[in-house]
């Protein structure tokens, strides 16, 4: 299947959004709003999360578009500390968020055909896609089809891990530097203003998540981060939003940046299906 990859810029509320757009020669069988991770202060749309992940979905008859979102300050994960050195403008909560809410209304009303517009992300993406899902339905705008939302960060503090989480986390190589606590410091580093840790768009977790789309959660099984996406489907469960929660064994945090990864795929695979086959697109 050929694909077609068009980079653009589109107007955003602080100015251009790089994005990038997926098609294929046939008739999408549904589209996709992703937005890539990096703690809030890293990656491109040239990274694996970004670029394959987009290309692996177009290829599967999905349209999507990836989102160059700014980017927050560079942090010392040890400190919570900004690094001296920091490229390019810099900037905190909530431009990213608005951004991709931004881009999101722009696909809807492109001129590319698909059937329905989910929007989604991995690990800080996915808190975008899911924050800009709240900001859409509290401004009474068109929402997604459907949220997507892989290994995400999805509350201001960690929630506590289960002792079957916590003895695997221990089993990573520095299990502090992906703890609770520095969880905390990128969080705050992202917003800024402590008072930001509970607004709802920049972290939906513990808030109203009532009237929400479908909503797929792809946790990543050895990972801190396991706990904020289990509890965000408890809550979004409890919200009455229909919720497919899905540990994938064996899986690191950012595995979808290692294209070579058999777990990858496998992700891809259930990400494709659930976006073709579980919202009736097919």
């Amino acid at each position: 299947m050929s694909i077609t990859i068009k980079n653009r810029r589109i107007d955003g509320p602080y100015g251009t959004i790089p994005i990038r757009v997926h098609t294929t020669d046939g008739d999408a069988r549904a589209g996709l709003v992703w937005a890539h991770g990096g703690a809030f202060f890293g990656g491109d749309l040239d990274m694996p999360e970004s670029d394959w992940v987009a290309r692996q979905l177009a290829e599967r008859s999905i349209a999507v578009v990836t989102v160059d979102y700014r980017l927050a300050p560079i942090m010392d994960w040890t400190t919570g500390e900004q690094a001296p050195a920091q490229p390019g403008e810099r900037f905190h909560y909530p431009v990213a968020s608005e951004e991709l809410t931004a881009a999101f209304s722009w696909a809807a009303a492109s001129d590319i055909r698909v059937p329905g517009w989910a929007i989604g992300g991995a690990s800080a993406g996915g808190n975008l896609a899911a924050g800009a899902t709240l900001r859409l339905r509290d401004n009474g705008l068109p929402l997604p089809s459907a949220v997507l939302l892989v290994y995400p960060v999805l509350h201001s503090e960690l929630p506590p891990m289960s002792a079957e989480l916590h003895a695997k986390v221990t089993t990573l190589p520095d299990p502090d530097l992906v703890g609770a606590d520095a969880i905390h410091r990128m969080n705050l580093n992202y917003v800024r203003d402590p008072a930001g840790l509970g607004e709802p768009y920049a972290f939906p977790g513990g808030h109203d998540l009532t009237g929400l789309p479908p909503t797929m959660i792809l946790n990543s099984d050895i990972d801190p981060l396991r706990a904020s996406g289990q509890q965000y489907g408890a809550e979004l469960a409890a919200a009455g939003v229909d919720v497919l929660m899905i540990r994938e064994v064996g899986a690191h945090h950012g595995h979808l940046n290692e294209p070579d990864n058999p777990v990858a795929a496998h992700s891809i695979s259930r990400m494709a299906d659930w976006l073709l086959s579980g919202l009736g697109f097919i």
